[in-house]
């Protein structure tokens, strides 16, 4: 990948703005900053290029509603949306408004600058047939039904605990089922596992 791509940084929190800037300015990414999505959509041209790095929780226009602008707008930069523990249910909505990515705070460096330039990589395959769908429902296949049924909470957004107690079970077995459907679905992050879930049901 050529160096100096583009990112827009989107982030009502200034800290954040700053060293997530100077973080990817020393991972040779080309760097713009915007106070929030606002500032973002009166500035973006019809060809803007690059990806958007923003959280998910910001006054005004939130992550949400920005990628419903965005797309609501033709723009096709991939978004990659920061969120918190606690907003699981925030970051598979997310997902499903056509984030490339999430990622949970606190994170690793490497983890968003490998998330960056992996949407990059593949933002000009978002609309075709995914590659690797007939693999997922093959790993989907060797879920047993309780596997499935955690697989089906997380991928709705809801907390081991929620999901504990729809099952009549307790929060440890659901953690246990949780390893094993990352470990069969060979799934990297929580983020990973959802985005192979709406790969092969979009609908989910």
């Amino acid at each position: 990948m050529a160096g100096n791509e583009l990112v827009h940084v989107v982030d009502d929190d200034v800290d954040v703005r700053k060293s997530l800037g100077f973080l990817l300015a020393t991972a040779d990414f080309a760097v713009r900053l915007h106070e929030s999505a606002t500032a973002f959509l009166a500035t973006a041209t019809d060809n803007v290029d690059g990806c958007i790095v923003t959280d998910v929780r910001m006054p005004g226009i939130d992550g949400i509603e920005f990628l419903r602008q965005l797309r609501t707008r033709g723009h096709r930069l991939p978004v990659i949306v920061m969120t918190g523990h606690a907003d699981v249910a925030l970051a598979v909505q997310a997902m499903k408004e056509g984030a490339a990515d999430f990622i949970e705070k606190p994170f690793d460096d490497d983890i968003l600058i490998e998330a960056i330039r992996s949407a990059l990589g593949n933002r000009n395959r978002v609309d075709a047939t995914h590659p690797q769908s007939a693999e997922i429902r093959g790993r989907l296949s060797t879920l047993s039904e309780r596997e499935r049924q955690v697989l089906d909470g997380l991928v709705s957004g809801l907390p081991n605990k929620t999901i504990a107690y729809d099952l009549g079970i307790s929060p440890r077995t659901v953690e246990i089922h949780r390893a094993n459907v990352m470990s069969k679905m060979a799934a990297s992050s929580l983020s990973h596992l959802v985005r192979m879930a709406l790969i092969v049901d979009p609908r989910n």
